[in-house]
């Protein structure tokens, strides 16, 4: 989707016509870009299909290697593309997503996922849902010639990841909880109902038959061992990130910044419970303040929403420019009870779908502590995830319809939502003692993520002066990674034990919300030296996200021309 202002250097046309190119292999990218005219399809995921996202990834790298940026704006735009496509290739070439398995983002999620972001208003949209339903079964068994060849080749991920993504799909399927299927068919209207219902039962029971080849055939081929190593994992930092990083310094920087946050939160605790400076302690009472408890869901989104509109409201025009096109932002409790929070960007017309919130709140769960969600609204919301996406989306002037739809790298976007927290401390929203404790707690879990994550999959050894004196020379494993969990979250175990998971199979990701921030800060505190008396900001915010998702080595340089 171009228009007259649409930059259209030769190096805008090689990103847009990637785009294209991408997209009619990758349909579910499309649906989760906003992009129409793909929602019936599902991609091929098996080697063929890998192999053609490969042959795709080279053939435009070098196309772009051979344009010369004819300005600054096509200068970012060539250094965004080559990094994000090169890893790409990296990463593909080296049978990672091939053959990773874990419960949240490898294949059999992301199929599951896309149905929740398909319109739903006609007849002819549930008529599309059903066409894709069918394909179910066809696309993973695709994937699991994928995974058959890669097993072949000594590549398996750990026989933890296996079993967690075979429990994940009985929940879908309502073998071992809620029937997602059935869920989604029983909101069709009557004259399509028995279509969709149909082909929801084909995709669950493709679903099921995966789920069951996971047990039987392939996790006998898994290994225990749960850490990838070194040459695995600095890729997948590298790829998270858009940036190259010390790892063990990062790890050190870790451990400092537990400690740190956990002073400033022991100060907080100490002022709210009579000088008590157990952060557990006054957790426990902040969970049992009927002021700060909310009950049921309904109640619990409609909170959210009046949050996240009056930050929109208050920030506009104020810290940010906001144009009125992305302020509308919905809440949603999602249709699965997985415990996940994340947010999904508004459809490239901006009208069809809006920009999402979700929470995807286990079962059983009916109240919740406000003081410990004051701060994902902004880190979801505003100034978060939906300013950033959205208004690189309205950026037609600036942007290529890659960089503004096509290009996200997790470190510059979950590091610039937790940079957004922080700012919104600076800024004065989180006075309430409570809420400054809730933002607090959540820097010192993804503190925590960036020591275990690293330490667990390095297998390093923990120090032996470290600040807890928490097993000290001992190597880090998944019991280890847990106790630290434990030790340094107020969350429920069961939550603990699947965010355990997560960092195990989805290796890299978890560390680049800190590690985001912290080049974020970098970038900023760089900006105010360069500029000195004249460094504004609001000009800093809006410089940087009119640079669009971008790797964060890129957005440093990108920067520094400024």
């Amino acid at each position: 989707m171009t228009d007259a202002t649409t930059p259209n250097s030769p190096i805008d046309q090689v990103a847009d016509r990637f785009l294209e190119a991408f997209v009619e292999l990758s349909p579910t990218a499309a649906t989760y870009m906003g992009i129409k005219g793909h929602d019936h399809e599902l991609p091929d995921y098996s080697p063929a299909g890998f192999d053609a996202l490969i042959e795709l990834n080279r053939r435009y790298i070098a196309e772009a290697q051979a344009v010369q940026p004819g300005s600054p704006r096509e200068e970012v735009a060539k250094d965004a593309f080559l990094e994000r496509l090169g890893l790409g290739l990296e990463t593909y070439e080296a049978g990672v997503p091939q053959y990773q398995l874990n419960a949240i983002a490898s294949v059999p999620a992301e199929i599951r996922q896309v149905f929740d972001l398909m319109p739903t208003a006609t007849d002819s949209d549930w008529e599309t849902i059903a066409i894709r339903l069918n394909q179910v079964g066809t696309a993973l068994d695709g994937f699991r010639d994928t995974l058959t060849e890669q097993a072949a080749a000594g590549r398996v991920s750990a026989l933890r990841q296996v079993n967690d993504l075979a429990g994940r799909i009985a929940s879908w399927t309502g073998a071992d909880g809620d029937d997602f299927f059935a869920g989604l068919a029983a909101q069709a209207p009557e004259s399509v109902k028995s279509t969709v219902e149909a082909a929801a039962a084909s995709a669950r029971k493709a679903y099921d038959q995966f789920g069951a080849w996971l047990e039987t055939d392939l996790a006998p081929q898994a290994p225990a061992r749960d850490a990838v190593g070194r040459e695995v994992y600095e890729l997948a930092s590298r790829d998270f990130l858009g940036a190259a990083i010390d790892l063990e310094e990062t790890y050190a920087w870790g451990w400092e910044e537990l400690a740190r946050i956990e002073d400033e939160m022991q100060t907080i605790a100490a002022s709210l419970n009579d000088g008590n400076r157990s952060i557990e302690a006054v957790a426990e009472l902040l969970d049992n303040d009927p002021a700060r408890k909310i009950h049921g869901k309904e109640a619990f989104r409609d909170w959210m929403q009046q949050l996240a509109d009056a930050a929109v409201e208050e920030l506009a025009g104020t810290h940010f420019d906001i144009p009125d096109a992305i302020k509308r932002i919905e809440c949603m409790i999602a249709p699965t009870s997985d415990g996940s929070i994340y947010y999904t960007g508004p459809s490239e017309d901006l009208t069809t779908r809006p920009g999402r919130m979700w929470w995807a709140v286990p079962n059983g769960v009916e109240d919740f502590a406000t003081w410990r969600e004051v701060t994902t609204v902004y880190h979801e919301g505003v100034p978060g995830h939906h300013l950033q996406v959205a208004q690189t989306m309205l950026r037609t002037d600036l942007l290529n319809r890659w960089q503004r739809i096509g290009c996200w790298v997790s470190g510059h976007g979950e590091g610039w939502a937790l940079y957004s927290e922080r700012l919104m401390e600076e800024l004065g929203y989180l006075e309430e003692p409570g809420a400054r404790l809730g933002m607090l707690d959540a820097q010192a879990f993804r503190s925590a993520r960036v020591i275990i994550d690293i330490g667990m999959h390095l297998e390093l050894e923990i120090p032996r002066d470290n600040p807890f004196g928490f097993h000290p020379g001992e190597t880090w494993n998944a019991e280890l990674g847990f106790e630290f969990l434990r030790a340094h979250s107020r969350m429920e175990t069961e939550f603990l034990k699947a965010e355990l998971n997560r960092y195990l199979g989805w290796p890299g990701q978890a560390p680049s919300y800190k590690v985001g921030e912290r080049i974020w800060l970098q970038a900023r505190e760089e900006a105010k030296q360069r500029k000195g008396s004249a460094f504004d900001l609001q000009t800093f915010h809006r410089d940087a996200l009119n640079l669009g998702s971008i790797g964060l080595d890129p957005l440093r340089r990108a920067l520094g021309r400024l």
